[in-house]
């Protein structure tokens, strides 16, 4: 099995929580809570939640949610979760609910130590995965579990379907087989109970299984059939046709099965795509997959792909070689002034309405992170702030307080070179565009302490046609052990208020150029 940290392809949700203080410091409690005892007070009084052991001895129930859960692998995430339990589990009923994993287990011991895995697994993006626990019902798929009399009259039906010589399984309209129906036996293929015995029926008795029939079972999920890969590995040709599958996103729970031929026609999902040879390698990616019978030409991949890495980043885009003079520029002298100890020499750089807000990326459920604490307090994150009082509060407006609010912030250093810049929007009253970059506190505890930001410009020409930053939003976090790599490799001299940087003949041209088509003041850039 893989290391801890190291997981399948992933995106981290964040849930917001509720803040409290202690000891001088803000935390935030999770929303699940591990006592026992609370457990059970929330139960209400008429819910079903006792199953009965082999001994006859009642057991708990308990709902294992993973939210984000179906972007990882089934197989993977269980095997993290059992290394990571104190006590061995059998998982009941796993299943997908939108995009949270979901699944069972009994007995309170078992949910408590499965709680408290929550958070120790990491994905291969290093980000936490969490585990909620909840008490529950006794789950429908056990509630309804076919009786040993029933499973032996589906395996018998099962049996007559069977083609030896061509090791098929033709199960279609399974659900109205006279041998099923004169015994009172209703197999609904969507119920995960009646495809679980399914599928244990086809791996004990058909385990060379090459081709199977699922046509006209008015199938809306595969979540039954996810097992299908554990099951019946050795299956190519599998037919859904005549369902009623209406997302794409479904077949992804059958990713694993290495087919040769799927059979799709009449399902919803065919009308989702503009023409035949594309539906289904919006999930498929097999490079000669015979799809209802007809040979697919060469794949295109599209978008729709589920859970690949984004692509490397590619620097910075500017759109124009004149954009890009001027922008590299403009910043090199606002965090000129910014590093140089004397921040109000920006003034000049802010419109008189200006706007400027700060936020802090850190993970709620853990503890703010120490050289993150001076900005955590003026932090605008509306998702964890209660109240538009104090979003008002901590948006900062006018170009004073602006300018106000920067100059007590820690001392620091900007590694320019370090700087991504994406030109987002650019018009001829407008110029908007973000920085990504890192930076250091020169002083205070602190001190040499790499982090993170995101910095996002709007700046307008001004009646006085000078370049005014109207609207500014900064985002800081911890820096990651990538972006450490190479942070500051150039040596730069610290600024001071008196410093002042050339600018050579070739940018005069540039910001000259520049400011004849957009009316700019030419004394901000040349500073």
């Amino acid at each position: 099995m893989r290391d801890a940290h190291v997981g399948p392809r992933v995106r981290h949700t964040h849930y917001a929580s509720r803040p409290y203080y202690r000891g001088g410091q803000r935390h935030y409690q999770g929303q699940f809570h591990a006592n026992m005892d609370m457990w059970k007070e929330k139960i209400h009084p008429g819910r079903k939640t006792l199953g009965r052991g082999q001994n006859g001895i009642p057991q708990s129930w308990f709902k294992i949610t993973i939210p984000c859960g179906r972007k990882y692998d089934k197989t993977w995430l269980l095997n993290s979760i059992q290394s990571h339990c104190r006590v061995p589990f059998s998982p009941v009923d796993f299943h997908y609910a939108r995009m949270q994993a979901q699944f069972f287990v009994q007995d309170a011991s078992t949910a408590a130590a499965l709680k408290n895995v929550s958070y120790k697994i990491r994905d291969d993006e290093n980000q936490k995965i969490c585990i909620f626990v909840n008490p529950s019902s006794v789950p429908y798929s056990v509630q309804t579990k076919l009786r040993p009399e029933q499973v032996d009259q589906l395996k018998l039906t099962m049996n007559k379907r069977y083609d030896v010589s061509q090791q098929a399984l033709d199960l279609q309209n399974l659900r109205f087989d006279p041998n099923l129906v004169d015994h009172d036996i209703d197999m609904i293929l969507n119920r995960r109970n009646c495809m679980a015995a399914t599928l244990k029926i086809i791996e004990e008795n058909f385990p060379e299984l090459l081709s199977l029939n699922l046509r006209s079972n008015k199938l809306y999920q595969l979540d039954g059939l996810s097992d299908i890969m554990q099951k019946a590995p050795k299956v190519k040709i599998l037919n859904l046709s005549k369902n009623e599958l209406k997302s794409a996103w479904e077949l992804d729970k059958i990713r694993g099965l290495k087919l040769e031929e799927l059979w799709l026609e009449g399902n919803p999902l065919c009308s989702n795509f503009s023409d035949h040879s594309t539906y289904v390698r919006s999930v498929l990616t097999s490079s000669s997959l015979p799809q209802d019978g007809h040979e697919l030409p060469p794949p295109i991949i599209f978008g729709i792909v589920a859970y690949t890495k984004l692509p490397v980043c590619k620097g910075s885009v500017f759109g124009s070689e004149t954009l890009k003079s001027l922008v590299m520029q403009f910043l090199k002298q606002y965090y000129w002034i910014y590093d140089s100890g004397d921040r109000q020499g920006l003034l000049d750089a802010y419109h008189d309405e200006a706007c400027f807000s700060l936020t802090i990326l850190f993970n709620t459920k853990d503890l703010v992170p120490r050289c993150l604490e001076e900005y955590f307090k003026d932090s605008r994150n509306i998702k964890n702030l209660k109240g538009s009082v104090l979003w008002v509060q901590f948006l900062k407006h006018t170009k004073r307080d602006v300018v106000d609010f920067l100059s007590v912030l820690p001392k620091t250093q900007h590694d320019v070179s370090s700087f991504m810049v994406d030109m987002c929007v650019q018009t001829e009253k407008m110029l908007c565009f973000s920085v990504n970059g890192v930076f250091k506190e020169v002083e205070g505890v602190c001190q040499a302490h790499v982090c993170a930001f995101t910095r996002i410009f709007i700046a307008t020409p001004a009646s006085n046609s000078s370049l005014c930053i109207v609207n500014d939003q900064l985002c800081v976090r911890d820096v990651s052990l990538i972006e450490t790599r190479g942070a500051f490799s150039t040596l730069v001299p610290i600024p001071s208020s008196s410093s002042v940087p050339t600018v050579s003949q070739e940018q005069q041209e540039v910001v000259q150029a520049f400011s004849t088509q957009s009316g700019m003041n030419l004394q901000w850039p040349q500073k």
